[in-house]
């Protein structure tokens, strides 16, 4: 017995000296200090061309402008709270785009909304639920649309008002660490590789599963002194370590610019439908108050099945 239990303890202390010595290495690479798993170094990961993929990535926006061109199905949950977290306007609704010819239309097969939501002219009485209207509703039929984004940039120029805060959140949304231009106190905190940027993130490269599939994350964590000088706190990405197709990303947002602040976190995940990257989950969690509006606490999922093409 004293012979099994001294090979127990030999064997737990060796497992325990093993584990001290796995330690994590860091690199410099373009001005910046990445923190590599040691799978991703046995797996000898080629990380300078790892990270010019997550700085020029141009999948998950193209994920989103598939959505012009196919058909689809998503059921919407919009949220509208108080302080408490209490519910005093939502929304659910089932809806179906068609894509006929050259165009697209949507198609409403249920509904449902409580508290104000809606004016008497069925527009939203929130700016947030205007907000996810304008990325994912549509009223009439819309036609000539690709899924191209080669050469396709953002801008707000001759854009105002409403029209103009869609294309900023367009920006923050779909391009994350990029400098965003036409956003007054914020554009230039939002580009997180910029070499002024270097010392205001953690970040890492690991590799685990999600869903089922194998993959590279790289996560950038904002230094806890540093945040009051940055937009995007947090924001981990999962690529197919294959394809290096996106398969999700998480992210967080914050900023306080004295006429308006934020704080919102959202959650996307990607899905394969044919040769084509499509968002199937996008959730969002947001508090917002803007000079002369009155703070805005949303909740927001929508949920995307159904592909299909004509």
């Amino acid at each position: 017995m004293l012979k099994y239990l001294c090979c127990f303890f030999l064997i737990c202390f060796i497992q325990d000296l093993a584990a001290q010595n796995k330690k994590d290495t860091s690199i410099k690479f373009d001005g910046k200090f990445i923190t590599l798993s040691e799978i991703i170094i046995n797996n000898k990961l080629n990380v300078p061309a790892f990270i010019s993929r997550v700085k020029n990535d141009t999948t998950f926006y193209k994920a989103f402008r598939t959505l012009h061109i196919i058909n689809f199905t998503a059921l919407n949950d919009i949220r509208m709270v108080n302080k408490e977290g209490d519910i005093k306007a939502s929304l659910q609704s089932k809806i179906k785009q068609v894509r006929s010819g050259n165009c697209r239309r949507m198609q409403v097969l249920e509904e449902k909304t409580t508290g104000d939501i809606y004016d008497d002219k069925k527009e939203f009485n929130y700016y947030t639920g205007e907000m996810y209207a304008g990325l994912f509703f549509t009223k009439d039929s819309i036609c000539g649309e690709d899924n191209i984004v080669k050469g396709r940039e953002f801008s707000t120029e001759g854009l105002s008002g409403m029209e103009k805060h869609k294309q900023q959140l367009k920006m923050l949304f779909f391009n994350p660490g990029r400098k965003i231009n036409g956003i007054p106190l914020m554009g230039d905190k939002t580009a997180v590789f910029d070499d002024n940027m270097a010392d205001y993130y953690d970040m890492s490269i690991d590799m685990d599963e999600y869903n089922k599939t194998s993959c590279y994350i790289f996560k950038i964590k904002v230094k806890d002194d540093k945040k009051d000088k940055v937009v995007i706190d947090e924001m981990t990405t999962w690529f197919n370590d294959k394809t290096f197709d996106i398969v999700a990303r998480n992210y967080s947002l914050s900023y306080d610019a004295g006429v308006y602040d934020f704080n919102v976190q959202m959650q996307v995940e990607l899905t394969k439908f044919n040769n084509y990257l499509v968002p199937s989950l996008i959730r969002y969690n947001g508090n917002w108050k803007a000079i002369f509006k009155k703070r805005e606490r949303g909740i927001f999922t929508a949920t995307l099945f159904n592909f299909a093409q004509e």
